[in-house]
């Protein structure tokens, strides 16, 4: 088994939200996913999909995006992004899914000795657009989704990949409540989603406190689900 990621699909099969008015490199982006995906990823292997997913508005309208996720190879698992509207109930969203496909919320996923976690995340306090009484409820309501999966996910006694749409750290502030989460229950490494075009210079890639981190917004990927390194897994 190997695993992949790649966040921010944006996927509109009706075609009635073109993504290339954000730039030329978003022209024919769903075709590009699956050329490059095709190529690298055989069925037994696991594709992280850290939000993002759909702009349907209602989960029937998300079902022809969701299709088109099922024929691509190997298992996915997925979690919410803050433009993932249809996502309503968890229970009516999991019977949605193709097979071999799976959301997370509030809980963690065995695959193969490696065990999956993970939350949509939010703003963090020391962002310029972090408003204390708008954000602050949200902000402290995802730490605790997160602490809820890695509760979860301890109890498996096997590695721990997580998954999280918004920036868990940034190069600034490494030490965020996402991060202090990671680092104290042990996590492997956490990919992350929700920055594009410009906004690719906040980044953070390496490694702080034990816990990895890795940008994998599909523009920022060039398209192409990247690869989770051997050292993140146990040999």
């Amino acid at each position: 088994m190997a695993i992949y990621a790649i966040a921010d699909l944006h996927l509109d099969m009706s075609e009635s939200k073109p993504m290339d008015v954000f730039g030329r490199e978003w022209q024919d982006h769903a075709d590009k996913i699956a050329h490059h995906w095709r190529r690298h990823i055989h069925d037994d292997d696991v594709v992280l999909i850290p939000g993002d997913i759909s702009w349907a508005m209602k989960l029937d309208e998300a079902a022809a995006d969701l299709a088109w996720i099922g024929r691509l190879p190997g298992r996915k698992v997925l979690i919410r992004g803050n433009h993932d509207y249809w996502w309503g109930g968890i229970q009516r969203v999991r019977r949605a899914l193709p097979e071999r496909t799976y959301a997370l919320q509030n809980d963690c996923l065995v695959l193969d000795e490696v065990c999956f976690a993970g939350t949509r995340g939010w703003t963090l306090p020391h962002h310029p657009s972090f408003t204390p009484e708008q954000d602050e409820p949200i902000l402290k309501r995802e730490v605790l989704r997160l602490e809820l999966s890695l509760k979860a996910a301890v109890k498996e006694a096997k590695p721990i990949l997580c998954l999280m749409h918004y920036p868990p750290v940034d190069p600034s502030h490494p030490d965020s409540p996402f991060h202090q989460l990671l680092a104290a229950y042990g996590v492997r490494g956490c990919v992350y989603g929700h920055l594009h075009g410009p906004a690719h210079r906040f980044a953070f890639n390496g490694e702080v406190d034990g816990v990895r981190y890795q940008l994998v917004s599909c523009d920022y990927l060039q398209f192409m689900p990247w690869r989770v390194p051997d050292e993140w897994l146990p040999h």
